[in-house]
């Protein structure tokens, strides 16, 4: 299996667990033609992170998951940067580590 496959279903285990409000916008896959002309007319964008969370007071988090060794895509690090100039949380998060230290301070 894929290992950022296994570390985001964990991640959205434990952030259920924690009742916290998050949602995945599923922006990548392979796609027709088509399908992915239909997609984009739509709203969909590449580099978009893989989870975005909600929190009171109108904190919203953009999480992008990734292995160990993984890298960001030119888009990913373009959406990132687009993200904190608006003033949002921007994180990569490799492991459930990661979470977990999250929990603890937010």
């Amino acid at each position: 299996m894929n290992v950022e496959h296994n570390t985001q279903v964990a991640i959205c285990e434990l952030l259920d667990y924690y009742n916290i409000t998050y949602f995945k916008v599923p922006n990548e896959g392979k796609r027709s033609v088509f399908l992915g002309s239909y997609f984009k007319k739509e709203g969909m964008k590449k580099g978009v992170s893989d989870l975005i969370i909600l929190l009171p007071m109108g904190r919203c988090i953009f999480i992008e998951v990734k292995s160990r060794t993984g890298v960001q895509t030119k888009e990913q690090k373009e959406f990132q940067n687009t993200v904190q100039k608006l003033g949002f949380e921007y994180k990569i998060w490799r492991t459930v580590d990661d979470v977990v230290l999250f929990l603890k301070n937010k």
